[in-house]
């Protein structure tokens, strides 16, 4: 009997749609590879900042939105731990005693990271792509602490010829982004990028990856005014052998 094909919806997120979206193309080659039928349904934010800041009645309002966008798909993939994080932990809170509330639920509990959706629900441990150098790799909070992803990507980045993992001493600490955090306090904000960026370029590696493109800014924004040669990229590029372009924070030739 012909397996059946997941109908998986790609939660694009806002910062890959506006300031990288080769990372959702990649992403889309990615779950294509895996066996899954990918579509983009039309989406709003996850409403994260919303829901960060305090303002719960339009988080709810703009969540509301992404249920009705993903609600008839047998999965939902996002390239980000962080918009996992609100779907999978804060939807069923956010809509608790609400009549959307099992809708929240049912949407959490297929919700996925990208790394770990390929991993442990369609069991792929490496992909056909060839990255030459030594890369280190950058833990957000959001993918430990709400999606769940700690290994897979480690796992998939194993399977890539040419490349050469080194481990930074801190690698599950934060690099200072945290969303609004960064907003409302800069300073530290700053001072945390700095330590990050300092760690991350103590590896020897050439290439910083990460699952979380506001992550990937930050530290792409911190290396880049100290002069760093080291590149920034979104494990998704690497993953679907598409990291031939600019890296993230490389003006485009």
């Amino acid at each position: 009997m012909r397996e059946t094909r997941p109908r998986v919806a790609l939660l694009v997120t806002c910062l890959v749609d506006l300031f990288r979206p080769s990372v959702g193309f990649a992403a889309v080659r990615l779950l294509e590879d895996a066996g899954c039928d990918v579509e983009v349904p039309a989406q709003s934010c996850c409403g994260q900042p919303a829901y960060n800041s305090g303002e719960r009645h339009l988080a709810m309002k703009v969540a509301r939105t992404m249920l009705d966008a993903l609600e008839d798909y047998d999965y939902v993939v996002a390239p980000s731990g962080s918009c996992t994080g609100m779907v999978t932990k804060h939807y069923p809170s956010l809509f608790e005693g609400t009549r959307d509330e099992e809708r929240a639920r049912a949407l959490s509990q297929r919700t996925f990271e990208l790394t770990r959706f390929l991993v442990e629900v369609r069991g792929v441990t490496r992909t056909a792509s060839r990255f030459e150098g030594t890369v280190t790799w950058h833990d957000s909070c959001s993918c430990l602490r709400e999606a769940g992803t700690r290994e897979a990507p480690r796992i998939l980045l194993g399977g890539v010829e040419g490349t050469v993992m080194k481990e930074a001493k801190d690698r599950e600490v934060c690099c200072g982004f945290g969303g609004t955090f960064c907003v409302k306090y800069p300073a530290i904000s700053t001072a945390m990028a700095r330590d990050k960026a300092a760690s991350l370029e103590e590896t020897g590696a050439d290439t910083v990856l990460s699952a979380d493109l506001g992550c990937l800014l930050n530290i792409a924004g911190v290396l880049r005014r100290q002069g760093s040669p080291v590149k920034v990229r979104h494990v998704a590029e690497v993953l679907a052998d598409d990291a031939a372009g600019p890296a993230i924070g490389e003006a485009d030739p």
